[in-house]
């Protein structure tokens, strides 16, 4: 089953929600005492997540791509980056997050960006 760790910038609620409807997704969020602290630059979230084996849930579109391309540069990989939607509503974004960690292969996001909706 998918990982996800939440950017510092995406909503509680998504946490809360996606442990409501599947509490076996292993799910953490940037400033809490389990993740990475809150400022935490996103080279070093990168490489909590390559090391934690978690899929980054995040609203940064712009600058995640060179991030991303920097962190595979140094020979780095990562589960994965989904980039939430600016057009779909959030229920349907908690829907498709809990549908993709149920049914995804732990390594189909590997060193990708993957905005949503996915499916």
């Amino acid at each position: 089953m998918l990982k996800y760790l939440m950017d510092e910038h995406v909503d509680p609620l998504y946490v809360r929600q996606i442990k409501r409807l599947n509490y076996e997704i292993a799910i953490r969020a940037v400033g809490r005492l389990d993740a990475p602290i809150k400022g935490a630059l996103d080279p070093e979230i990168l490489k909590w997540c390559e090391h934690k084996n978690f899929l980054l849930v995040t609203n940064n579109r712009k600058s995640m791509p060179l991030h991303l391309r920097d962190h595979l540069a140094e020979g780095r990989h990562i589960p994965g980056i989904i980039t939430l939607s600016k057009t779909m509503g959030i229920g349907d974004m908690i829907q498709e997050l809990v549908f993709l960690a149920e049914a995804s292969e732990n390594d189909e996001f590997r060193d990708q960006i993957k905005p949503m909706p996915i499916l």
